[in-house]
C-alpha cells in the first residue's frame, strides 16, 4: 500500500537528514530523527507516513537507477524497520477495537509497506497481528481459523503475484473473514483488485477507514475472470521452464557475446527471462496488457541503467511472440510491449 508525503507534516530538513541516515545505514541516527519529531509533537502516524514511507520509496528508486546496490537497499530497509519499531514503542497505543490480521501474499517479500499499514491501524485502536512476508495461504487460513479476526489486510507489491493473490483472497473468504488489499501490485488505481473482486485501499489511512466500515468491506463485486476460459494463462504457466530455456538459447544464438557471460550474469539473465514470463502470465490472468507493458517499460529502464541495451529485451519479446503465436491474447500483449521497447531503440523486438 502506498503513502504520500503530506506537506508541512515533517520538515524537509528532517526528511533529507533521514535519507542520509539510510544512505549510511546508521540506524541509531535514523531513530533519533524519528524520535526527535515525535518529541517535537509530530504525530506518530505522520512520522510513519511522511518520513519513513517516502524515504523508503526513494530507496527503491535509487536501486532502480543503479545508484544503490542490492546490499545498500537491504541495509536501508533494515534501518527503516528499526525506526518503525521505535516509533511503535514510543507511541505504545492500547487496543480498543477488534483484531486485524495483516500479511504479505505468498511469495511477496516486500514487508515494510504492509508493516506501516499495520502500525497505522494499531495507532487507530485496532488490535493488529502482523504476520510479515510471504505467508502461504494454507497457513494464513489455519491462523484465521484460530482467531476471531474482524478483517485481514493483504499486501502485494508486484503484479506478477496477482494469481496467487486471488487464490489467497478466496481462501480467506471461505472462512468468512472480510478481505482488503493494497500495494502497487494491484495497480496505482486498484484496477486489478476490482478485477479480482477485492476491496482495495490506496494507502494506510484509507485502509483504516475501510476496515472501520464492515458493510463496505463485504460489499464488493464478484471477480471478472471469464477470460480465463481460453486456457492461455494455465497453458503458459505449464510451459514456463520451456519458454525460459528457449529464450536463453535464442539469445545465445543471436547475441553471441552472451555465451561468455559469467555464471552470475547468466543467472541474472535467466531471472529476467522468468520475470518476463511471470508478468505476461499475470497480464493474461487479469486480461490487461498494460500490466505487461508497464513492467517491460520499467525493466528497460533498469537494464539500461546497468548497461544492457534495450534491443536485448526486444529480442526476447520477439522470441516469445513467435513461440506463442497460437496464444492470441499473449501475442497481442507481447506485440504491444515490443512496440514500446522499439520506441526507445529496441528494434530487436521485430
Amino acid at each position: 500500500m502506498s503513502v504520500a508525503l503530506t506537506a508541512g507534516a515533517v520538515p524537509a530538513a528532517a526528511w533529507v537528514g533521514y535519507l542520509d541516515c539510510l544512505q549510511e545505514a546508521d540506524e541509531y541516527a535514523a531513530v533519533e530523527v524519528a524520535i526527535g519529531l515525535l518529541e517535537a509533537g509530530v504525530p506518530a502516524e505522520r512520522v510513519l507516513l511522511d518520513l519513513v514511507a517516502p524515504a523508503q520509496a526513494e530507496v527503491g528508486e535509487r536501486w532502480a537507477r543503479n545508484e544503490w546496490s542490492v546490499a545498500q537497499e537491504h541495509a536501508a530497509t533494515h534501518v527503516s524497520e528499526r525506526v518503525v519499531a521505535a516509533v511503535a514503542a514510543y507511541a505504545h497505543p492500547r487496543p480498543t477495537r477488534g483484531r486485524i490480521v495483516v500479511a504479505c501474499m505468498d511469495g511477496e517479500w516486500h514487508a515494510l509497506p504492509p508493516r506501516l499499514v499495520a502500525e497505522v491501524l494499531r495507532l487507530r485502536g485496532w488490535q493488529v497481528t502482523f504476520l510479515g512476508a510471504s505467508v502461504p495461504a494454507p497457513h494464513l487460513v489455519s491462523y484465521l481459523h484460530r482467531q476471531d479476526a474482524h478483517a485481514v489486510a493483504l499486501a502485494c507489491a508486484l503484479p506478477k503475484r496477482l494469481p496467487h493473490a486471488h487464490r489467497m483472497i478466496e481462501a480467506c473468504r471461505r472462512v468468512d473473514v472480510p478481505v482488503l488489499v493494497g500495494g502497487r501490485g494491484f495497480g496505482a488505481d486498484g484496477r486489478w483488485a476490482r478485477r479480482l473482486g477485492a476491496a482495495w485501499a490506496p494507502d494506510a489511512p484509507s485502509a483504516a477507514e475501510l476496515v472501520a466500515d464492515e458493510r463496505a468491506l463485504r460489499r464488493v463485486p464478484p471477480a471478472e475472470l471469464g477470460h480465463l476460459a481460453d486456457d492461455e494463462y494455465a497453458s503458459l504457466i505449464k510451459r514456463r521452464g520451456e519458454l525460459i530455456d528457449g529464450a536463453l538459447a535464442d539469445l545465445w544464438e543471436r547475441v553471441p557475446q552472451t555465451r561468455d557471460y559469467t555464471p552470475s550474469q547468466t543467472d541474472s539473465t535467466v531471472s529476467d527471462l522468468g520475470h518476463v514470463v511471470d508478468f505476461l502470465a499475470a497480464a493474461l490472468y487479469v486480461d490487461d496488457g498494460s500490466l505487461f507493458t508497464d513492467f517491460v517499460d520499467w525493466l528497460v529502464e533498469v537494464l539500461t541503467s546497468r548497461g544492457v541495451p534495450a534491443p536485448a529485451l526486444g529480442l526476447t519479446l520477439g522470441h516469445y511472440g513467435r513461440v506463442l503465436r497460437d496464444f492470441p491474447r499473449a501475442a497481442r500483449f507481447l506485440d504491444q510491449a515490443g512496440s514500446s521497447v522499439a520506441a526507445v531503440g529496441g528494434d530487436g523486438a521485430r
